[in-house]
């Protein structure tokens, strides 16, 4: 199960909020290590959200957790990780002056590692309508 992407790398709302709590909590940890990719690109590949893959380009390589998002949320070949010290491995360090390495659109490869564990939603216990 292999497949390549076009990773944008990018701020999320939620990559903010886990930053400011600090950068070795759970929620920046989880939020930064999750790439995520359209649902048929997903199909396509084998994957379901929760698998672990990894991904690679000429630069380096890190392991992440895989999250399929409904049709119109992401384009089809297209992948985003929010800005952290996993998509770091995949930057060059040429900032070309500007302090920051170039990150958009490059070519990413992905490959399955292991299935994720599926969470069951525990619901809350049903009450008498009253």
């Amino acid at each position: 199960m292999k497949g390549q992407l076009i990773l944008i790398p990018g701020r999320s709302a939620k990559q903010g909020v886990g930053l400011n709590k600090g950068k070795l909590k759970d929620e920046y940890q989880k939020v930064t290590t999750t790439l995520e990719v359209s649902f048929e690109d997903a199909a396509r590949m084998g994957l379901e959200t929760g698998d672990h893959v990894k991904i690679s380009n000429n630069i380096g390589e890190t392991n992440v957790t895989v999250k399929a998002l409904r049709e119109g949320k992401i384009p089809e070949g297209y992948a985003f990780i929010p800005y952290g010290p996993p998509s770091s491995c995949l930057f060059d360090g040429e900032t070309c002056g500007t302090g920051m390495p170039a990150s958009k659109g490059m070519t990413i490869d992905v490959e399955f590692i292991k299935k994720g564990e599926k969470k069951k939603t525990k619901l809350p216990p049903r009450t008498a309508a009253g």
